[in-house]
Parts: structure tokens; C-alpha cells; sequence
């Protein structure tokens, strides 16, 4: 029977048999005020069933607030995720307190960036949360995914890689040519190969920007790919919560509709700035710079855990003074000592940008919130 027909069939049925009493007299005041009493019970015993029906929604962790932001959406009306990471924390290095490892532990739903970004996630995942489904939003196809920069100045990065196809094309035709003589080095090659590698792991980059897969990790900045993302879990969540897939299906085309408006407003609003350039202190903004095509200089450090070298430095100056930056941008977790030392008495503009949204209340607004927050550091520190 529905819900309503049933409670109005209960009220009525109390109101008959009070009428019917030999032992009260009924007056139309008394009857209404029984009658308000039982619509107050009914709404009450209605609420707390609804609250029961929601106690089936799947339990979802995110870790970090953009992504909880995105699964908010998709789940709103059935329930809510939670997020593991607190604000103001780095989402490299965290040690979870009781109550988040509870909630990883009876988690249906574990929906993350990847371990290069939180490799204390993927350690914790496996000791804890076993049972849950794994959903690592780097590994869904169909989203951009950049490789991590480690020079300071951007520009010649791109050059080395130019650089390097041209010398492997270039090694391509010596195979050809002389491929008895490859033969006979490969023994060697492959040494120097291993060498190679042994070097680079010796450089100590931390791996919240540079991991196995040598990815950036920071592409939640890229609304292109939060597009992508919310279909992927509103499908995640339909195949834990078969009754509710409507309902996820609707949220995540809500969503993306949103994500699209979003995109095209910070594209128009960045814009006139496009060719201006700038410097910043982290290099967590490479999805961001590369949607909408903005002309950043370089990276005072490749993550936000290590401490750039004097030679990084000297680099940047040289950089700076050729270049017409106008802003460099620092995060709320750092200080501006390396940024006035930079400067070095040039005429440049600072702000402030974060990644991560520490200062915004998360939810489901908070995605858009932190993008547009972003958009607009950069627009009236550029302009």
C-alpha cells in the first residue's frame, strides 16, 4: 500500500472510533486538534522512514574535496559521500584518524585520483577497505592525462621532448642501417637503459607529482575531464544500487550540463589574458593551463613537499627577466620569502591559488566554486 493512502486510512480510522466513544464527548475543537496531533505522527513517521530508506544508499569515500564534490552531485537524493582528506591537509602525506579509517573500512566505494596522489590512500585501501570497490578516476578512459614537468621553465621542457622524439627517429634509421651493429650492442643499450633509470629515481621527486607512470596527478583541474568523471560514477553506483540508477543517471546529466556552462564561462572569461605570462610556485595548474590555454612560465617547485634547488632558482631569474611575466603565484600552505627573492626588485603581481579549495566549504557547489575561484586569481592578477 502507498505510504500516504496508509496514513490518511490510520487517521481516519482513530478519528471513527473517538466519534463512536460513549465515554467522550467530541466537539469540533477536540476533534481538531486530535486530527492535527495525528497529521504531526504521520509526517513524523514518514520522515523517519524516508531516513530509513536512505540508510541503504551505497557508503561511498572520496579523497579529496573537488572529487567528494563531483560524487555529491551524482548522488544527491539517495545520500552522501564522505571525504577522507580534512581541508588545509596535503593529500600526500596523511595519516588518517579513527573514525576515517572506520569509514574506509565499511566503505562500498572507494572513488580516488590514484595513488599519485595519495599513496597513503592505496596503502590504507588495501589494509582496510578490501571489500570495496576500487575506482581510480586517472584509469578512466576517455579523460586527458598529462605527464608530470620537472623543469623550471616549461618551455624548455617541451623543447627536450622534441628533442628526444627527434633523436629516437634519428635511432630509428640507424636500426635500419646498421642493425648487425645494434645487434651487437643491445647487451650495452639495455645496461645504460637500467642506469638511466637508476639515475632518475635517485633524483628523489616526491611522488604526489611524479609517479611510476610519470603522470601529473592534478587532473580534477581540467572541467573536461570532471565531465567524463561523473558518468563514470553515476555507472559505478547504478551497478552497487540497481533501484537508484535513474536517479544517478539524472544527477550526472544535471551535472555535466553545469560542468559545460562552467567550461565555457572561465574559456571567455580567461581569454583576453591567454598570452600573458606567469610564474608559479607548485606545478599543480597543468590541466587548468592547458584547457584554456594559458601562458605559464615555469614552476618554482615540482611538488609541494620538496624545496627548489639554487640552480632551479637562477634559472627562473634568467627566465624572469627575459620574459614579460606579469604575477606569480604562491599557495596558502608557503611562504612568499622564495617569491620577493625571485622578484629581485622587478614590478610583478602575486596571488594566491589552491588546488585544493581550502578555503571553500565543501559539497556539491564546491567544485564550481573552487574552478571559478581559480579563473578569477588568475584573470585580475594577469589583466
Amino acid at each position: 500500500m502507498p505510504q500516504e493512502n496508509f496514513d490518511t486510512g490510520l487517521l481516519w480510522y482513530i478519528i471513527a472510533i473517538i466519534k463512536s466513544s460513549q465515554c467522550y464527548s467530541i466537539t469540533k475543537v477536540s476533534l481538531l486538534v486530535v486530527t492535527k496531533l495525528l497529521c504531526t505522527l504521520s509526517v513524523a513517521f514518514v520522515a523517519n522512514w524516508s531516513v530509513a530508506a536512505r540508510a541503504d544508499a551505497p557508503k561511498v569515500v572520496t579523497d579529496i574535496a573537488p572529487i567528494h564534490s563531483l560524487v555529491a552531485q551524482v548522488m544527491q537524493g539517495v545520500g552522501e559521500p564522505q571525504a577522507l582528506l580534512p581541508r588545509n591537509a596535503s593529500p600526500h602525506g596523511y595519516a588518517m584518524r579513527p573514525s576515517e579509517t572506520r569509514a574506509l573500512q565499511s566503505a562500498d566505494l572507494v572513488v580516488w585520483v590514484g595513488p599519485v596522489l595519495t599513496p597513503w590512500l592505496d596503502r590504507a585501501r588495501d589494509t582496510v577497505a578490501d571489500g570495496a570497490v576500487n575506482f581510480v578516476l586517472l584509469d578512466v578512459p576517455g579523460i586527458t592525462v598529462l605527464p608530470g614537468r620537472e623543469l623550471a621553465v616549461f618551455a624548455d621542457e617541451h623543447d627536450e621532448h622534441d628533442e628526444h622524439d627527434e633523436h629516437d627517429e634519428h635511432d630509428e634509421h640507424d636500426e635500419h642501417d646498421e642493425h648487425d651493429e645494434h645487434d651487437e650492442h643491445d647487451e650495452h643499450d639495455e645496461h645504460d637503459e637500467h642506469a638511466e633509470h637508476d639515475n632518475h629515481d635517485e633524483h628523489g621527486h616526491d611522488a604526489h607529482d611524479h609517479g611510476a607512470d610519470g603522470q601529473d596527478p592534478h587532473a580534477w583541474l581540467d572541467p573536461s575531464n570532471a565531465r567524463v568523471w561523473v558518468a563514470a560514477i553515476a555507472g559505478e553506483l547504478a551497478k552497487l544500487d540497481p533501484e537508484n540508477a535513474a536517479v544517478y543517471a539524472a544527477n550526472a546529466s544535471q551535472t555535466d550540463a553545469r560542468l559545460a556552462q562552467l567550461q565555457t564561462d572561465l574559456d571567455t572569461q580567461l581569454t583576453p589574458v591567454r598570452a600573458v605570462p606567469f610564474l608559479v610556485y607548485h606545478d599543480a595548474y597543468q590541466y587548468f593551463e592547458s584547457r584554456f590555454s594559458l601562458a605559464a612560465l615555469g614552476a618554482i617547485s615540482t611538488s609541494d613537499a620538496s624545496r627548489p634547488s639554487p640552480a632551479r632558482l637562477s634559472e627562473l631569474r634568467a627566465a624572469l627577466k627575459a620574459e614579460a611575466v606579469r604575477c606569480v603565484f604562491s599557495e596558502p600552505q608557503f611562504s612568499n620569502a622564495l617569491i620577493t627573492a625571485l622578484q629581485d626588485g622587478a614590478d610583478l603581481e602575486s596571488a594566491t591559488l589552491d588546488p585544493l579549495g581550502s578555503h571553500l566549504e565543501p559539497g556539491p557547489e564546491f567544485y564550481a566554486g573552487l574552478m571559478r575561484s581559480l579563473a578569477a586569481e588568475v584573470f585580475d592578477c594577469l589583466n
